[in-house]
């Protein structure tokens, strides 16, 4: 089995090279558009721009969260709170069997063997508001349709990638009060 330093690794240099290679491609199809104006051209460009902006965001909106918050979150704020109506959820979505299988793009922050229970809960807390804020930021290109038209595939886009990530969010979500069991257990223990 992979160490979860590798996989991280791996997982970021994968997002990093796709937002370099789809942003470089971008770059290279607007030029060729603009001396040839081919409709084939510029639907490639639109399709790789998209791309680009779907990973370079992602890339920016957890750099800039990370930057500002360092796992640094209280997860006893009411907004991380799960209530019983999305426990209930989470079991008809049969979460416990899907959420191993999700990638982590830096595993590290969520391994116990380097942070405490306390810490990976306030790193939880900080990839549901990363997920979160992508959730909103992925339906941004719809505003290009009223330049590019093609508004239907703008929507199913948007909203695929915002499923995506909503899947992060509900998996944060699902963990949490169990990491914040371990807490309460350990600081029971420790009295």
């Amino acid at each position: 089995m992979k160490s979860a330093k590798v996989v991280g690794d791996f997982m970021a240099k994968k997002m990093n090279l796709i937002a370099l290679l789809s942003t470089l491609i971008t770059v290279i199809l607007v030029i060729l558009y603009e001396n040839t104006e081919s409709d084939m051209i510029l639907t490639l460009a639109i399709t790789f721009g998209t791309i680009s902006y779907h990973f370079v965001m992602r890339l920016i909106t957890g750099t800039v969260i990370n930057l500002l918050l360092n796992n640094h979150v209280d997860y006893r704020k009411r907004w991380f709170r799960v209530s019983a109506i999305e426990e209930k959820l989470y079991k008809k979505l049969k979460v416990k069997k899907w959420k191993g299988k999700m990638a982590t793009y830096d595993p590290n922050c969520f391994d116990i063997k380097i942070h405490s229970w306390d810490e990976i809960a306030q790193a939880t807390c900080q990839a549901e508001l990363v997920h979160e804020l992508i959730v909103v930021l992925s339906f941004l290109p719809i505003f290009a349709a009223i330049f590019f038209g093609a508004l239907p595939i703008f929507v199913i886009t948007s909203v695929l990638a915002a499923g995506l990530d909503a899947m992060f969010v509900i998996m944060q979500r699902y963990n949490r009060p169990r990491i914040i069991k371990m807490i309460e257990n350990k600081c029971y223990f420790s009295l």
